[in-house]
């Protein structure tokens, strides 16, 4: 029951401005930060997580909930709406005893009375502080209401403030007056009052009134006066502004109401007007006057409008104006006039005017990027414009807005009344945009590179390019020429077609025919239409021009008028549908040629032919044309009359004939009569035509010089790109042969990194090992390694690579970001000429009869090497890195020497730039780890730890479109031209707007582009399968999320793809990763394919269950495992059906728009599908994603994958879990030592009658412990539902733990049940003597009170002398008059001995003969055993090598020791117990050796019957001298006699105090403390002192060293390595059990030696119990209790369940106390003695030493330890490791590092000398093993699991991982061999360079992960949520 304990609560506020008006009342000003505080006692077992604090608000009787904590954690879930988030609790002061409640920005509501109810251990306290919170009112403000015929109503009124306040009035004299009426309040919604006061009064203008506000919280006194004529006066003046207002407000009403009418009459007119010529009409807002254009209505159908101009302007009809007139009108109806300003600001892009948007910021995954929609508003149409057209998306020109409000269509809804028809209107002008002014606007506000992929995309969809913008923001046009290089384009021409080749060029490097088509003054036709259709193959009809009747297309255009556009037809070889043999470009001028005569030069000068559009010919008309006759290129002229050729036209014609040297062709008509198709025909055959004459061939680079010769600028025209291409061309002029120039400047890739690669993977799979031993074949291979590293090191960087790295160091980024550019083109152009030679020679020589196939074999490889990019500079420069890197780690070179460090630190510019970092060598199948993970480190630190990374990858087989795929997704740079498919794997970063990091769950996105699986020109290697799997399972194993591409027509390798990638996926499961998996099935156009597939997909999925019983076969796991085992797969949401690339027969289609929304819908899947997973994954960092490319590349390079697999970020978090748990256990077993002892004390304390039944506290315990497990089990759960770090990555451990808390339950269990027990044994044990001794205490007490009543009669009084002579006279009598009965004694030996021959009694007369001939049982102690031969029966293995003999008798030796550790542990205990010995001790000790001699492990040591009669000879001959020893100390314990000769001090001074009548009081209390309360409170701090140790120890410095096992083997690991101590290393190797219990003392030893920490427990201990003392007494006299007896039982009833009380001491105690003995005194006299005897305890417990403190511990801390860093206790079959797999129950063995096999006694059995290998390098090796398990057969380490299934035997993951130990064998070579009797053994040549600091560091970076990583910042998981409820 929860004692209620009142005392006064300290109280305070601690905020600025805030006073205390005492000690309980807190006064606040509204929107300050209040401190309620309350003070509780802290208790000696306070636990935070067991305190509960609730604040409670009361106002008007009704309680509020203000803030609740408990069981660790704040609990807001009952909080009232008005306290949320204002609320903090100071937790950091509950250790204090302080409860802080802070409380912000107050309001008057929380005014009140605040109660703290703190519940702490069994106390409840309960404090109180009330808040008033207080607001300062305005000055008060007094304003006149009326006033007639001098009578006036006054009002005074202030506002603000809390709480009430009171107004009075006064005259001017100071007089009060009274109010008409009572103050009135109201209070506003922020809990503040406005108070008013009204006075009626009469009286002259000229008095004054006075208004007073009194506010008494902030001493406020407001008085404000005001004069009657004042007020009148304002009052009129407001009056007379009010009239004036209202006159505004009508004559403003009047003129809006008649221009409206006006504006609605010219509208109207207007309209009938517009209509009456057919022509809609829409109107700007900006300028009703202005006409505008139709958003629907065709362009140059706008000649009504011009109509309409010339009569407003001139009041005539048209054919009465001039030529100059109605062009300029035109122009004016073209909407000329906006800026480009004006227009940036339309469209919200005019901030990106003067900082141009980068690629970067399009790329950026932003919430828009999952908006499909169309634009809504006019900013939105860039963005729209910018996303799609990196899409590749057919629909990005679309710049229509999308409806205002959905369903506002004009449809009438049922119930509606009909209203008349009006024709639909297009929307205005305003929310009309013209494209090509859109992509004029995107271009002006974009660098060059965002302009560059632009036109990529764009060319990509076939629009048209632009290839001079007009002068915007310029002085003059600008030609794109930079924004137009990364365009490849490939063709068939007519020469090529036979032979069905083909040409690959640069767009900008490509010279073809060129023709020009402009347009002179109006014409109805659309000439962007017409060349539409010249351009269209047949069937395939494609908009490359924007015309008129495209969506939007006739909106005037704003600032796109003089755009020249340029479009290109290539050629397919098809001479049926090619329009085309040869490719031609076809340039567009927007905009008449007189208004732009400066394009029309430049084209003029570059075209072939110029063909000009135009109704008619007029005279101005006349005069440009005829200024023509010196033009270079052929002009045609295509008239498109209204209706026939006037003559005026003809006669013009006719005359221009001659000049510009016209015939018939030259002049093409197209009137109304004319079918358009027809025209179209003719265009093209005349085109056609031209193409098959020599014409001038142009390429955009020769129109850039041409463009300069015009002063038009060229965009590649500037210092930086200038720069960047001088020196891209030196680097590049030196290549003419590509394989040449590998060979010759990049000198350290090829052979070289290749032969690096190879030996690496020898290392990890040891396949041409031979006979070598595998430790010095291993030496032999890092030594090469090191050679071939310094070699490349010694290289020079040519001059090529010099420049090249001269150039990232010395550049800007944007001269940086051009060099590259232009090495990729130079490089690609250089690479694509290459390879068309080497694929025409390949050809031609395949067509060679006779042709040899090496030949062919030479030019394939050459074709393979002919490749050459940016990617391969940056190797170059990685492998030097990597070089100088070894060469410095080998300590051949210092760090000051090294000149690549900062290599990385750039390359991660680049990254964060947008370039792609190579992370899997394409050429050598090898990843440069090093240089890797230094550049993501760089990368890392760059970001400034924000490196939060979702990884996407996408695998496939070769050419399938993975990375268009990308491209298009992402909008992406990844090269896709034929000539370069990708090699290896790239990584691109692609980061998330800060907005959207929150909800994806990371900062950017990683996007891995991996090379094609199955690729050819790898098919004939005969590794080709195990490249491919590797690339897979590392792609898949550094990815979240996983895209396989597959083209459905290739189904042969879609088989083989599936293989691969589920294998892949199969290893990710069985080492914790299970990344999403999406397939994505390419060229499926049919909409109906999702559905009609249903039943493939099933098909398929079995399919895949096949294919992961194979995979799972080849990793050769036993259990059969589905697919859906391995991965969560959902058929209908992971399977993807998307149409072919391209829409129609390449190289004329543009992309395929259902390919580009198709690829956009599953990157909004896969977007949806991180943001779902975001609150369950825990984000994976650059450090982290480091971490895993280390793990699984180092797994990768190994055969066997899984079992190869080291993965440290999963050891991290299987460390971090075993802390928990660790935690979780420990709390399980304190809470059941604290309830065992608890049991022992009550059993103690209970007469024999009433203890309890054994049955129901072994019931009672099983209860407890299974809450404890549930507990545990709950605890568990929510680990790994909460965000920890890599929690994912342990899931298959999670049914481990459960095994071992289900075997820690039983454990509990039995250990609570026998220590029940044994405690009931005891008593009951004890119950005959203590009744024994009772009977001899009261006939003893008897001849004391007849002594006393004797001498109490004599006259003579007796001298204290003579009395002590009475009575030891008496007590001799007393003595020999008692009948003692003694304890009868018995001889061990021969119980035990009766018992070992009845155990062996029937196992044959070897057994008999072997028992006769033993002797006495004593002689035989468990040290003196040891092993012999004779002990082993190897009769089956006469041929046997000796060394195998020798394993058999250790292995039967460490078998002996460790039964023999553990029945001596039973002996120990049983001994300390102090109880007298049982028969069943015996018969328990050999049922203990019985049940381990029938294990299955036993068979195998081949040990005989002879073993087995000494072994327990051994045993029990210990035992019985133990158990006799102990047998005898019981007996003199509780011999009767004995027991009673101790009381009669006790006799004697009670006898003497009556005889002389003493006041017995003072001195038996004093008694009663020495004799009783003392030795019951040494138990009790003996009971509670081993908890508080491992508690303490658990906090302490040492604390990190028995976190887990692997913290205890690094710190032990360490110790041994500063001592340096053979004999250390030779226990710790050999008799691993002892060295850590011994560490472990020693640890507690040196921790506790200098005793003041193990003082201050057992003082905390000891202070807590004599409270507790304390108050018993206290409850006792409260009590009332009238006899000392009484109080005595009443004290010992209250202490009963704490404290053993001996009962003869008590008995002594009360002996002839007086019934009238005032207990008072008695009680109060005790009181005084606890503090002495604290004292006294204190003193005795500091001379006890720390060792046989320790051993007296009811719960010893060094066993609780033990059991925390020992492990299940296997060891390594081979070299003896100790398991260190966390848990008591797990599945598998394993340890994270092994050692020579020689420090456990292994020897050469030739040679004799200690053998050096290590199993952890054997089980990659093609090395064998034979020993007493294998029966002495070769058995080859890579089947080891064969024989040890429960062992999971790891490579090492680094080639220093085992340098401790190689460092510990060299060291002690010789000591070793001395020991075991070998000789030393002859280590390889680099063991002996290995120091004793990398020995450290080797040990370091095994056990030392989790210091690694800072603290995770996510809420972590901890104990304190497992903890009990209080």
């Amino acid at each position: 029951m929860l004692r209620v304990v009142w005392f006064p609560v300290l109280l305070g506020c601690v905020t600025a401005g805030s006073e205390s008006s005492d000690k309980s009342n807190i006064h606040s000003r509204v929107g300050e930060d209040v401190t309620l505080s309350c003070r509780f006692k802290l208790s000696s077992d306070f636990v935070l997580n067991r305190l509960r604090i609730h604040w409670h608000v009361f106002r008007d009787e009704e309680g509020s909930v203000v803030h609740s904590y408990y069981d660790g954690a704040d609990r807001l879930e009952d909080q009232e709406v008005e306290f949320k988030g204002r609320t903090k609790l100071f937790l950091q002061e509950l250790s204090e005893g302080v409860a802080s409640l802070n409380l912000t920005q107050v309001r008057p509501s929380d005014s009140g009375e605040y109660r703290c109810i703190i519940v702490n251990s069994q106390d409840v306290v309960i404090g109180s502080v009330i808040l008033h919170v207080s607001a300062p009112y305005e000055p008060p403000q007094v304003t006149l209401l009326s006033w007639e015929e001098g009578e006036m109503t006054l009002q005074c009124k202030s506002r603000g403030g809390y709480p009430k306040a009171e107004i009075t009035w006064h005259d001017g004299n100071g007089n009060q007056l009274n109010q008409s009426e009572p103050a009135e309040l109201r209070r506003g919604s922020e809990g503040v009052f406005e108070v008013q006061s009204r006075l009626v009064v009469t009286g002259p203008e000229d008095s004054t009134f006075c208004c007073s506000l009194i506010h008494a919280p902030f001493n406020q006194n407001l008085s404000v006066c005001e004069r009657v004529k004042a007020l009148v006066r304002e009052n009129k003046t407001e009056a007379e502004s009010s009239g004036r207002s209202n006159a505004w407000i009508f004559a403003i009403v009047g003129v809006v109401v008649t221009v409206v009418a006006g504006v609605g009459v010219y509208m109207y007119r207007r309209r009938r007007r517009s209509s009456q010529k057919d022509t809609p009409a829409c109107y700007s807002a900006e300028d009703e006057v202005r006409l505008q254009t139709d958003c629907n209505a065709p362009r140059d159908q706008h000649g009504a409008e011009t109509d309409v101009l010339l009569e407003r302007e001139h009041g005539a009809p048209r054919e009465h104006y001039s030529e100059e007139d109605e062009v300029s009108l035109q122009n004016e109806a073209e909407g000329k006039g906006k800026s480009l300003q004006d227009f940036l600001v339309h469209l919200g892009l005019e901030r990106h005017q003067s900082r141009k948007l980068k690629l970067n910021d399009i790329l950026e995954i932003k919430t828009e990027t999952l908006e499909e929609s169309n634009p809504r508003t006019l900013g939105e149409i860039p963005w729209h414009f910018l996303r799609k057209v990196m899409a590749v998306n057919g629909m990005a020109r679309r710049t229509r807005l999308g409806p205002a409000a959905p369903g506002d269509n004009g449809i009438r809804k049922d119930g509606e009344k009909p209203f008349a028809i009006i024709p639909p209107r297009s929307p205005a002008p305003s929310v009309c945009v013209n494209p090509l002014d859109v992509l004029c606007a995107v271009l002006c506000c974009s660098d060059t590179f965002l302009r560059q992929e632009i036109l990529l995309k764009m060319s990509m969809c076939q629009f048209a390019l632009p290839l001079l913008l007009p002068a915007l923001g310029t002085s003059t046009c600008t030609l794109l020429l930079w924004a137009m290089r990364d365009i490849v384009k490939n063709w068939r021409p007519l020469s090529l077609r036979e032979s069905r080749g083909f040409r690959e060029e640069n767009l900008v490097l490509t010279s073809v025919p060129t023709f020009s088509f402009v347009r002179l003054g109006r014409c109805s036709l659309s000439k962007s239409k017409i060349l539409n259709k010249v351009l269209s193959p047949p069937q395939q009809q494609h908009d490359f021009f924007i015309h008129r009747d495209m969506e939007s297309g006739n909106v005037p255009r704003e600032i796109a008028e003089g755009l020249v556009e340029i479009s290109w037809y290539f050629p397919g070889g098809r001479e049926s549908s090619d329009p085309f043999q040869e490719p031609i470009a076809v340039i567009n001028l927007r905009g008449d040629i007189e208004s732009h005569r400066l394009q029309f030069s430049f084209l003029a000068e570059i075209s072939s032919a110029v063909f000009i559009f135009t109704e008619c010919i007029s005279e101005r008309k006349y005069e440009l044309l005829s200024s023509l006759q010196d033009l270079r290129p052929k002009l045609y002229l295509i008239l498109n009359p209204s209706s026939t050729i006037t003559r005026k036209t003809q006669g013009f014609l006719n005359e221009l004939v001659p000049l510009l040297k016209l015939t018939q062709s030259h002049v093409l008509v197209k009137d109304n009569t004319a079918n358009d198709s027809d025209f179209v025909t003719r265009l093209q055959d005349t085109l056609a035509h031209l193409t098959k004459q020599p014409q001038r061939a142009v390429s955009i680079e020769d129109m850039a010089v041409t463009a300069r010769e015009r002063g038009i600028q060229v965009d590649e025209d500037c210092e930086e790109c200038a720069e960047a291409r001088k020196r891209a061309d030196k680097i590049t002029g030196e290549i003419e042969d590509v394989g040449e120039y590998k060979g010759r400047a990049l000198t350290l890739q090829g052979v070289p990194c290749k032969r690096l690669a190879e030996v690496e993977r020898e290392l990890c799979q040891m396949k041409k090992q031979g006979e070598t031993p595998t430790e010095d074949y291993k030496s032999q291979l890092r030594r090469e390694l090191l050679e071939l590293r310094t070699q490349q090191n010694g290289r020079d960087l040519t001059g090529g690579m010099g420049t090249f790295k001269a150039s990232l160091e010395q550049l800007t980024p944007v001269e940086t970001h051009y060099f590259l550019k232009w090495m990729k083109f130079r490089l690609d152009h250089i690479a694509r000429e290459n390879l068309s030679k080497l694929r025409a020679k390949y050809k031609e020589t395949y067509r060679t009869p006779g042709h040899s196939p090496e030949q062919l074999a030479k030019l394939d490889e050459l074709i393979a090497a002919s490749s050459l990019g940016v990617e391969h500079f940056m190797r170059e420069l990685g492998q030097f890195y990597e070089a100088e890197h070894s060469v410095c780690k080998d300590s051949e070179i210092t760090q000051s020497q090294r000149r690549f460090t900062h290599l990385p630190g750039i390359a991660a510019d680049l990254m964060l730039s947008g370039f792609a970092l190579e992370i899997i060598d394409g050429d050598a199948s090898h990843v440069p780890l090093q240089w890797v993970t230094d550049v993501l480190t760089k990368l890392h630190d760059k970001l400034g730890g924000k490196s939060r990374l979702l990884v996407l990858s996408v695998l496939g087989v070769q050419s399938t479109g993975k990375s268009t795929l990308l491209n298009t997704m992402f909008g992406l740079q990844l090269a896709v031209s034929s000539s370069r498919c990708t090699r290896g794997a790239f990584m691109t970063l692609i980061k998330v707007a800060e907005k959207f990091q929150q909800e994806l769950g990371c900062d950017f996105i990683l996007v891995i582009d991996a090379e094609g699986l199955r690729a050819p020109q790898l098919a004939k290697l005969e590794d080709s399968y195990e490249h491919d799997n590797e690339l897979a399972t590392l792609v898949i194993g550094l990815s979240d999320i996983t895209i396989v591409n597959m083209a459905m027509e290739n189904t042969s390798e879609m088989k083989d793809i599936l293989q691969i990638v589920v294998h892949a996926f199969l290893r990710m499961k069985e080492i914790g990763h299970k990344p999403n998996c999406q397939f994505v099935y390419q060229n499926i156009s049919d909409v109906s394919a999702h559905e009609q597939n249903m039943r493939d997909r099933n098909h398929f999925l079995e399919h895949l269950n096949e294919m992961t019983k194979a995979a799972a076969r080849m990793e050769k796991l036993s259990r059969d495992l589905t697919f859906s085992d391995i991965m969560a797969y959902d058929p209908e949401k992971h399977n993807w059906y998307i149409p072919g690339l391209w829409q129609g027969v390449p190289p004329m289609a543009p992309v395929n728009l259902g390919y580009s929304e198709s690829v956009y819908e599953l990157k909004k899947y896969l977007l949806d599908f991180m943001r779902s997973r975001t609150p369950n994954r825990t984000p994976r960092d650059i450090p982290l994603f480091t971490k895993w490319v280390k793990n699984l590349w180092n797994a990768v390079k190994h055969e066997n994958f899984i079992f190869s697999f080291r993965n440290s970020l999963v050891a991290e978090a299987y460390n971090q879990l075993c802390l928990r748990y660790s935690e979780w256990e420990w709390e399980l077993r304190k809470e059941m030592h604290l309830w065992v002892c608890d049991q022992e004390t009550a059993i103690q304390n209970q007469p024999c009658n009433e203890l309890p039944d054994a049955g129901n506290l072994k019931q009672e315990a099983q209860e407890k412990v299974q809450k404890g497990e549930e507990r545990i089990v709950k605890c568990l759960q929510r680990y790994f539902e909460s965000r920890a770090r890599n929690r994912y990555l342990i899931e298959k451990y999670r049914e481990d733990f459960i095994r071992s808390t289900k075997r820690l339950k039983t454990e509990l269990e039995r250990y609570s049940a026998s220590k029940c027990e044994k405690a009931i044994l005891i008593k009951k044990s004890w119950h005959k003597i203590d009744n024994i001794q009772a009977e001899y205490m009261r006939m003893t007490e008897k001849k004391v009170v007849s002594l006393l009543e004797d001498c109490k009669r004599r006259k003579l009084k007796l001298e204290k002398k003579e009395l002590e002579v009475e009575f030891e006279t008496m007590w001799k009598e007393a003595v020999s008059e008692l009948k003692l009965i003694s304890l009868k004694r018995r001889q061990v030996s021969q119980d035990l001995e009766f018992q070992l021959r009845k155990d062996l009694e029937n196992r044959g007369s070897t057994v008999r003969q072997k028992l006769q001939e033993a002797g006495n049982l004593c002689s035989y102690r468990i040290k003196s055993f040891t092993m012999d031969n004779d002990y082993l029966d190897l009769t089956c293995f006469r041929d046997m090598r000796e060394s195998v003999t020798q394993e058999y008798r250790h292995k039967a030796e460490e078998f002996a020791r460790s039964l023999m550790d553990k029945c001596h542990r039973y002996i120990k205990e049983k001994v300390n117990s102090k109880v007298d010995y049982d028969e069943t001790y015996g018969r328990e000790l050999l049922q203990m050796i019985n049940e381990r001699l029938q294990q299955e492990d036993v068979p195998n040591l081949h040990i005989n019957a002879c073993f087995e009669v000494d072994l327990k000879l051994h045993i029990l001959g210990e035992a019985a001298h133990a158990f006799q020893e102990m047998h005898e100390n019981f007996i003199k314990e509780n011999d009767p006699q004995e027991r009673l000769e101790k009381l009669k001090p006790q006799y004697l001074s009670t006898f003497m105090n009556h005889y002389l009548e003493k006041d017995p009081c003072q001195q038996r209390a004093r008694h009663f403390c020495e004799h009783c309360l003392k030795p019951a409170l040494a138990e009790h701090v003996n009971k509670k002192l081993g908890i508080r140790i491992v508690d303490d120890l658990s906090r302490s410095e040492k604390a990190n060293g028995y976190r887990n096992r692997a913290c205890f083997q690094l710190s032990v690991l360490q110790k041994l390595l500063d001592e340096m101590d053979f004999d250390n290393y030779k226990k710790y190797i050999n008799d691993y059990e002892s060295f850590v219990k011994a560490a472990i003392w020693r640890d507690i030893l040196d921790h506790y030696g200098n005793r003041e920490s193990i003082e201050a427990l057992e003082a905390g201990i000891l202070s807590a119990i004599i409270e507790k003392v304390r108050g018993a007494l206290e409850m006792s006299i409260d009590g009332g209790t009238s006899t000392v007896s009484d109080f005595v039982a009443n004290v010992c009833r209250l202490l009963q369940k704490d404290l053993v009380l001996p009962r003869d001491s008590l008995e002594t105690t009360l002996f002839q106390f007086t019934a009238s003995a005032d207990t008072s005194q008695f009680s109060a006299d005790i009181q005084d003695s606890l503090s002495e005897l604290e004292q006294n305890l204190a003193s005795e417990f500091k001379a006890v030493n720390i060792e046989e403190k320790l051993s007296k511990l009811q719960v010893k801390p060094q066993d609780e330890l033990f059991k925390r860093v020992f492990g299940c206790g296997k060891r390594c079959p081979f070299c003896g490791v100790p398991c260190e797999a966390e848990g008591s129950v797990h599945t598998e063995h394993s340890a994270p590092v092994h050692r020579p096999r020689g420090l456990r006694r292994r020897r050469d059995h030739l040679t004799e000398t200690l053998d050096y290998s290590l199993c952890s390098s054997d089980v990659v090796s093609n090395a064998s093993f034979s020993n007493s398990d294998t029966k002495g057969k070769l058995v080859p380490f890579r089947d080891y699991r064969l024989h040890y299934p429960d062992w999971r035997i790891q490579p090492d993951p680094s080639s220093e991982a085992s340098n401790y130990w190689k460092f510990v064998f060299k060291e002690f070579n010789c000591q070793f061999a001395s020991e075991y009797k070998a000789k030393p053994a002859d280590l390889p040549e680099d063991w002996g360079k290995i120091t004793k600091e990398q020995a450290l560091e080797s040990i370091k970076g095994i056990y030392s992960r989790d210091d690694q990583h800072e603290p995770e910042k996510e809420p972590e998981f901890t104990s304190v949520h497992c903890q009990r409820d209080t």
